[in-house]
């Protein structure tokens, strides 16, 4: 709300230490863009009720010592009268230099932190939208909202709807009977080794999978009773996948030592009648990487049913921590920070984002890719991002433990990938 204080969660990506917390999602289409003038009206006409969108992000004074360094918390404040329009521009920009430009560079202050640029494509007839916002401002499934909202059989978006904060009850995360329990809250595990090949700098790639591959890893492992067994669902495959590629790091480094490799999964808590709301409401969940099983079927096997959700109230103790952490934050993230950051708490995270529906179109134009930019990980950690919409996905992978490691590091998800298909049947 406009005025109010971050929660925790907002608080610790506006003080995020890697770099500007920015992140977005592109989405490309096939066909001759439409023209700047159209992207606005068409902004204007589903964006112009949310009054998200026209918030500005006010930092805590400076010059805090003491109790104030302490509780300084930043805040919202309403930028009245502004269009969301004026947020959309154009550029000559691909993505990859997008990215390398605008995702290091803070938003201006004083403005909404978010911007919706148009792009040309990688070849004549193709066109991309990229969206970016400072994380605090949104999540994964609010940006898909707002982009959602865009296409041809997408309506206006609701002020109320979009600003209904999920409450009591939320969609919280429930390993399954191979996590064996969730870790504690600073429970450290083991560090994967990264390449570290190049520049201790942040790197960013993108690669697209194909779908003949996707499909037969899925049909590596069914699950459910005979007769109605299910394949593995695409979210399965990913952890697997990419616990295949962190047994790899572990296997090319013998002295990385022992313990249990952990994942970092972003769970979204709206439950099903805030499905709208616009911010952030997802909590990070660790699951356990089956790095220890040599063998890639077995370890679709070991996540598959690793991370389910239910909607349930909140309890008074999550409710009564949230709420004590949150009232001293600068004292709650100096304190933490050392662990929640560490490459042992969780090496790799992974975040899955799409567009179910079929038949997507903007004018009239195709939509072929999604493809997501996370935030500048925590210093030697990886993040897989995993983008889906109904032609395809696209994996998109970030560190800054090296110049070359995202490269490296999405070619091997792509090897293990296809290993794990051919074990299929």
């Amino acid at each position: 709300m406009p005025g109010s204080h971050l929660p925790l969660m907002e608080e610790g990506m506006a003080r995020w230490p890697f770099g500007p917390p920015n992140a977005g999602i592109a989405l490309d289409f096939e066909g001759d863009p439409p023209s700047l003038d159209e992207l606005r009206a068409l902004v204007e006409e589903r964006w112009k009720a949310l009054p998200r969108l026209t918030q500005t992000l006010v930092a805590p004074g400076a010059g805090r010592t003491g109790p104030a360094w302490w509780t300084g918390r930043h805040r919202w404040a309403r930028r009245d009268g502004h269009s969301p329009a004026e947020q959309v521009g154009g550029a000559d920009d691909t993505l990859r230099e997008a990215v390398g430009r605008w995702f290091h560079t803070p938003f201006p202050a004083g403005r909404p932190p978010w911007s919706l640029h148009l792009l040309p494509g990688s070849t004549e007839g193709e066109f991309s939208l990229l969206f970016r916002m400072h994380h605090s401002l949104l999540d994964g499934r609010s940006l898909t909202t707002l982009l959602r909202a865009l296409l041809d059989d997408g309506l206006p978006l609701d002020g109320p709807s979009s600003q209904a904060v999920p409450g009591p009850r939320r969609r919280t995360a429930q390993p399954g009977p191979a996590a064996g329990g969730a870790p504690g809250l600073l429970t450290a595990g083991r560090a994967v080794p990264l390449p570290h090949r190049g520049a201790r700098e942040p790197a960013y790639t993108v690669v697209r999978l194909r779908t003949d591959v996707l499909k037969a890893a899925r049909e590596a492992v069914r699950v459910g009773e005979a007769g109605s067994a299910r394949p593995a669902s695409t979210n399965e495959v990913f952890l697997a996948t990419v616990s295949g590629v962190l047994r790899s790091c572990l296997s090319a480094s013998p002295s990385a030592g022992s313990g249990q490799v952990w994942l970092s999964v972003p769970v979204d808590e709206r439950p099903d009648d805030c499905g709208e709301f616009l911010g952030n409401a997802f909590a990070n969940v660790r699951v356990p990487a089956p790095v220890a099983l040599a063998d890639p079927t077995a370890r679709l096997a070991a996540c598959t049913g690793l991370l389910t959700t239910v909607t349930r109230p909140r309890r008074a103790s999550e409710r009564l921590v949230e709420g004590t952490l949150g009232a001293v934050p600068g004292a709650t993230l100096a304190l933490a920070g050392g662990k929640i950051f560490a490459p042992a708490y969780a090496p790799a995270a992974c975040s899955y984002v799409h567009l179910r529906e079929r038949g997507r179109t903007l004018a009239g134009r195709t939509l072929r890719h999604l493809t997501i930019v996370p935030m500048v990980p925590p210093t030697d950690t990886v993040t897989f991002a995993l983008g889906g919409c109904s032609p395809g996905h696209t994996l998109s992978v970030a560190t800054n433990s090296g110049s070359q490691d995202a490269v490296l590091l999405a070619e091997a998800f792509l090897d293990e990938l296809t290993v794990l298909a051919r074990g299929a049947g």
